[in-house]
Formats: structure tokens, sequence, C-alpha cells
């Protein structure tokens, strides 16, 4: 049995060596000593935690020679120490007074110098986190939030909404997360934007200057539209916040210098609804010789509301009015006029998808009658309430409009709610229903609409069907597993591949789905793979739960295994 003097110094800290130094007066007695060589170490371990929990215990004059025995059953100072520091967090977050800890400026005059120590521990760094969200006018936690900012741990106070009073450490945060979003990968940029936002709208001041910050930012040709498109994520939980920014949107965007524009787009953007006579104003401008920028349309609130008036099933528009829609949708998604600035592709990013846009004020309006046809052809189609074999006549003229990437948004909103309706796989009678035959069209031409149909699939394969037979029920979720592979065969790798690892790690996926993921990916990749890859499939393939029954597919499961050890350090 090791006892405490065994334990390596090597690493050691400063409350490690402290505590094997100290004297121990009271040795543990004979009785003691007798009855632990009788008893394993665990038990012994349980024995001493028994003691330790009693009421008062640490007033005992036994409390030391337990403690001793406790470690000689081969306890780990480092999870003592972790047990003690949890204990004390619990403590100090139940009985924390932010007056009493504001007295140690006005009592002592300077910041203690533990204070400056207790910041360097990731521990203590997050009960302060913890207090200042619930004691937001303390001065003491204040203080101590800007310390850490200082000590350069700006990154961990993101979600921190004190840290947006104080100037200083708000500007260092802003620009942490920016750059943090910028080198961030697409799958994971959402979560780290959500708490982004929050920080962000945590007042109109701090809305404001992020803003203004990121505006500027904006305007840089090197990772610009990034920055733009970061801007448009915080508005976007800002209005799905109950916040009205729409002011603040209109005067960055340079709304106020056409006003005719702005009090158009001012109440439909504060109401989130579309109104009949404002986009007759909208409609009048734009198709105009001299027309507003064309950014000022291309806000994407507006452009999701239009997305949903002309495509989402049940939409009424008058019938008046829906060219003036389908202008205006068009004009939004047009290119620009001039050739030279055609690499500075951009994308507005929408709750629905995303569209091709340039940064130019002017638009082509050469493409703009095709883009108007094909708008107006798949509304009419998605609104005329056709049926299955219907729907299958028109395909040729789907596959055909779904080229502009304006009407392929449209299109994957339209899928959206129709196959979201409760009713719909019950009374489907294809092995492949024609709406999710058309998702797997739109993403082999739109990378830009992958992450949306994703999620789409995701949201499917998750869903309760519970009208459906146990069987049938099976054959529908490896349907929507053939769109995912589908959409890993098109570039969208690396999503799918977390997706269908989570599903294996949380173990509520029937083992014959993962299994047949795992079949169909093998049959249709090659090397050489990425790391990345390689990290999240090779122990899909390795779990003998998984491919073991795989008996036809063995050769394919062996020389993936085989090529996988060779050419790469797999942990």
């Amino acid at each position: 049995m090791a006892g405490v003097k065994d334990i390596p110094r090597t690493g050691m800290s400063k409350m490690e060596e402290e505590f094997e130094n100290r004297a121990w007066d009271d040795a543990p007695d004979a009785e003691h000593l007798e009855e632990d060589e009788s008893m394993s170490s665990a038990d012994v371990q349980a024995n001493c935690l028994r003691q330790f929990s009693s009421t008062d215990f640490i007033m005992e004059p036994g409390i030391f020679s337990t403690l001793k025995r406790y470690f000689q059953a081969g306890a780990s100072i480092n999870d003592v120490q972790a047990m003690v520091e949890n204990h004390l967090k619990q403590m100090i977050l139940k009985t924390f007074d932010p007056k009493k800890a504001d007295t140690i400026f006005t009592e002592e005059g300077d910041a203690p110098a533990w204070l400056t120590e207790l910041i360097e521990h990731s521990t203590w760094r997050s009960v302060v986190y913890q207090l200042a969200e619930e004691f937001p006018e303390c001065l003491m936690l204040n203080f101590t939030i800007k310390l850490i900012s200082d000590a350069g741990f700006q990154g961990e106070i993101t979600s921190i909404s004190t840290a947006a009073q104080q100037i200083e450490v708000f500007s260092r945060i802003l620009k942490t997360s920016t750059s943090n979003f910028l080198q961030s990968p697409e799958d994971s940029r959402h979560r780290a934007v959500v708490e982004f936002a929050k920080m962000v709208c945590h007042g109109q001041h701090t809305y404001i200057y992020a803003q203004v910050m990121l505006q500027i930012l904006s305007q840089e040709t090197k990772g610009g539209n990034n920055i733009r498109r970061l801007q448009q994520e915080i508005t976007k939980y800002a209005i799905n916040n109950g916040l009205n920014v729409t002011p603040i949107q209109l005067a960055l965007n340079g709304a106020m210098a056409h006003p005719r524009a702005a009090q158009a787009l001012a109440p439909m953007l504060a109401r989130n609804a579309l109104n009949p006579a404002d986009m007759t104003v909208l409609f009048k401008l734009y198709s105009a010789t001299d027309p507003p920028p064309v950014d000022l349309i291309r806000i994407p609130q507006l452009l999701e509301l239009l997305i949903d008036a002309l495509f989402k099933p049940g939409s009424k528009v008058n019938q008046e009015h829906k060219a003036k829609y389908f202008y205006l949708l068009g004009y939004s998604a047009m290119l620009p006029t001039f050739p030279d600035i055609l690499h500075k592709e951009c994308v507005c990013y929408m709750d629905c998808g995303a569209i091709h846009m340039f940064q130019n004020n002017m638009v082509n309006r050469d493409d703009l009658k095709p883009t108007q046809q094909a708008i107006e052809k798949v509304h009419n189609i998605c609104q005329g309430g056709k049926s299955a074999m219907e729907l299958i006549a028109e395909i040729n003229t789907l596959y055909q409009c779904i080229r502009f990437p304006v009407v392929s948004v449209g299109l994957v909103r339209w899928i959206e709610c129709v196959v979201k309706e409760p009713s719909y796989f019950k009374l489907c009678t294809e092995s492949t229903p024609t709406h999710l035959a058309l998702l797997d069209e739109v993403v082999s031409i739109h990378p830009l609409l992958h992450s949306r149909v994703l999620s789409l699939l995701i949201e499917l394969f998750e869903s309760e069907f519970q009208d459906l037979e146990i069987l049938v029920q099976l054959e529908l979720r490896k349907m929507l597993l053939d769109r995912m592979v589908n959409l890993l065969s098109r570039g969208c790798v690396l999503p799918v591949m977390k997706y269908i690892k989570s599903c294996s790690t949380k173990g509520d996926t029937d083992i014959s789905l993962i299994r047949y993921f795992v079949r169909e990916v093998l049959e249709i990749v090659a090397p050489p793979y990425t790391v990345e890859f390689v990290q999240l499939f090779l122990p899909l393939v390795e779990n003998e739960d998984i491919t073991g029954s795989m008996n036809t597919d063995s050769d394919l499961v062996t020389e993936f295994i085989a090529h996988c050890k060779t050419n790469y350090y797999v942990v």
C-alpha cells in the first residue's frame, strides 16, 4: 500500500508540498491499523468518507489520523484537492455577500494580493463568473473580471454580462470572439455565435458599439464578408429575443441616406411582417432608372419574409402584388454589373438558407427577368397543391429553376414545411419521397445550403413516427441516412460524420442504422483521407458491435482499418 511519502514530488503544487510536510500529531491507533490491514483500500476510503460526512467531524481530535488513513489507502492528492475545492466553491456560491465583498476595497484601500493569486486557478475563476452573473453591481467582482481580462483569460468570459459594463474588457472580448468566429469551422460557428450575441445584446450601448466596430471591419477585403455574416447572426439573435434593433440596422446599412426606402423598410422590419403598401413603394424605387443601393433590400430579415410569403404553404399574397414580390426577391439576388469584382462573392445568411450575393450597389438587370421567371414558376408549383404524381411531372422544370440559388432557398423552405406535416410520411408510398429527392439535387448544386438541409434531415431522423410500424420507421430512417450519405459525398463530410458519431456515442440510435450508415460510407470513400475524417469514422468501423456482423463487407472493413493504422497516427 502506497503511503503519502511515496507519492512522486515531480510537478507537485505548493499545496501538495505543504500537505506532505505537515506534522501528523495524532497517528492512527493500533486498533485502526489492524482494522485497515484486514480491509481493502476501497473499504478503508469508504469508511473514512463516512466519518468525514458526519456533522462537525472537522472539529474532532481524530481528524488528522483519519485523513492520513484515507491517503495511505491510495487516495490521490489531486482528487482530494478537487473535493475540497468543489466543497468550498459550493459554500462560497451559497453564502457570498456582495456588500461584505466590497468592503475589501474600503477597508484595505487596494486589491489584496490573494485576489491576484486566486484568478490564476480555473476553479476560482469559474466561481467569479457565476457570482458576476448573479451580482452584476458588485464592485469587487467587477474589478476581478477586469483582472481576469488583464491576465489574458478574456476568452473564458464571453458570456459574462458584467464584462459588458467595462469598455476595456468588452473590447478585448469583442476582439477575441470575432477572431474565434473567423477561425472556427462552419459547423461549430453557431454555438460560438450564440454566446457572443448574448453578450453583445446585453444592452443598447453594447449592441451599438459592437455592430459599429463590426461594420467597419466588414469593409475589409480579407474576411469582410464573414464579418458581415457575424453581424447578421447577432441581428437575428436580437430579433428572435424581441429586441427592436431596426433603427440601428437601417442606420448601419446606409438606409437613412434614402429616406423613402427607409420609411418603407422600418415598419415591416419592426413588425416582422410584409406590408403591400410598403412593398409597392420599394418596387417603384427599385424599378426606377436610378434605384437605391441593393444592400438595403438584402437584409436577411426582409429576405426571410419574402421567401415565406412566396414559398411557405398557406401563405396568401394578393395576386396583383405577386409580380412586385417576384421582382424584389429576384433583384436582391442579382449579380453586380462590374465583371472585375465577380470574385468578391459574399453570402447573405438567412434562417431558411443562403443566397449568393455580391458587394455592390448596382445589379445586372439582364439576368433579372430569367431569375424572376424562375421564382414565379417554382412559386406556382409550390403553391399549387400538387400531388406526388403531379410533382414528378414538374421535375424537369424544378431542376432547371433551382440552378438559381434564390429559387433553391425557396424550394428548401417549401420542402421543410411539407415534410414536417404529421401525416406526410404516413401517406407517402414512395421509397424515396420526391420532396427529399429534390434535396439531393439542391445539395449537389449549392454547397451553401448543405447545413440547412442537414439540419432538416437530422430533425426528421430524430422525429417519432408513432403512427408507423416499427419496420416502416426503420426503413424511413435508412432512407434519411441515404440522404445524409449523399450530403457527405457532396462535400458535407465532417458535419455528417460528427452527427452520426454522436448518435453512436449517446447510444439512443438503433445499432443497425449505424451499421447501415458505415456500410454505405465504406462503399463510396477512398484514400487519401483527412485526419479529422479518420478520427471520426475509424472508431465506428473498429466497433465490433457495428461491423462485427458485416460478413459480406469484411474486406472493406479490413482494408479501411489497415490503411488507417498504416498511414495515420490514431490515438
